[in-house]
């Protein structure tokens, strides 16, 4: 098919606050070998896209400089070799940027069928989430049926992915919110037991809900103080997933509880990691994860939507933090 050389995308002015993000043109991406070209009509908001747009996480190199980690679309091209997606096929990906505009390339690999019954919105709320929460919950965390999983953030993207995610595969969930609202949208998602943060004391919940033993696996995004806490929270042999740092990536703390527990205390970043890593959780998404949204056991909690030249509303929404779920940029 003829594809235009000029695209609509967000453009950036400068680092700064929302109102940087303006719409603007660029030259359509061509794929690279492995690659895909999608035709976009949907992208996800993540809160990496902030970092981003404040000039604190630069693409990695080769990486497009315009915002953007998932996508939903229809593949309008591809590079020489690649034998799934075919053109014409509808998917969505994870990608290292560029999502924010009318067409992203994306490595083959890290491609995925739209799940059946999805629309282009839904499936563009999936990737950087699900990518995310499959990798280190499952993977990493060693999450197992019958264990006790405590989650910050309960109501943030990864937050709700993780909590129907955990749920469906056995575990006991926990959760931690910041207002009532969100403590009943994880608990209507599956939570055990959703902590107001603001009120509560999410330790003493954690040991009481779990008899004094504590929490076997902790998901933390927000670090600083949370860092002794959770460690404080975790069970003998527990595990502990750093993927975030809302609050600071530094705390004073003493190591003896780890070694009295025996505890794991590990981390990851996805954007950084290898296509062959991607294309790895990719397939394991694929094998597990994708019977349960097909079957309906799992789904995206859409929060809002926003035309893609409203990106700086989309991004203000998320820095007021009362939205639950995901945001998400439409093309059509």
């Amino acid at each position: 098919m003829s594809l235009p050389s000029v695209m609509e995308a967000v453009t950036m002015t400068a680092p700064g606050k929302p109102e940087v993000l303006v719409a603007g043109q660029k030259p359509v991406p061509v794929p690279q070998a492995g690659e895909v070209l999608i035709e976009v009509a949907a992208a996800g908001v993540n809160r990496p896209d902030i970092l981003q747009r404040y000039g604190k996480y630069p693409p990695p190199p080769g990486a497009p400089d315009t915002l953007g980690l998932e996508v939903a679309g229809i593949v309008v091209a591809v590079s020489a070799g690649v034998t799934w997606p075919k053109i014409g096929d509808k998917v969505c990906a994870l990608v290292a940027g560029g999502g924010y505009a009318q067409y992203c390339t994306a490595p083959a690999v890290q491609c995925l069928p739209i799940p059946n019954g999805f629309s282009m919105i839904e499936a563009a709320a999936v990737p950087e989430t699900f990518f995310t929460v499959w990798t280190n919950v499952f993977e990493r965390g060693g999450l197992k049926s019958g264990e006790t999983f405590l989650c910050h953030g309960g109501a943030s993207g990864i937050g709700t992915t993780a909590v129907q995610l955990a749920k469906a595969f056995g575990a006991k969930v926990l959760a931690t919110c910041g207002t009532a609202e969100k403590c009943a949208a994880v608990t209507k998602l599956g939570a055990d037991r959703a902590i107001n943060y603001r009120d509560e004391d999410y330790v003493a919940v954690a040991k009481e809900f779990t008899g004094g033993n504590g929490v076997d696996l902790i998901l933390d995004m927000v670090g600083g103080d949370y860092i002794a806490r959770n460690i404080d929270a975790a069970a003998v042999e527990g595990r502990i997933v750093q993927i975030a740092f809302l609050k600071s990536a530094k705390a004073e703390l003493s190591f003896d509880a780890i070694m009295r527990k025996r505890l794991t205390y590990t981390g990851s970043t996805l954007r950084p990691r290898s296509v062959a890593q991607k294309g790895a959780i990719a397939a394991a998404l694929r094998a597990k994860v994708w019977p349960l949204l097909e079957a309906g056991k799992v789904r995206p909690l859409i929060h809002a939507t926003f035309p893609m030249a409203q990106a700086a509303q989309a991004h203000a929404t998320m820095e007021a933090d009362t939205h639950i779920g995901k945001l998400v940029l439409t093309l059509r």
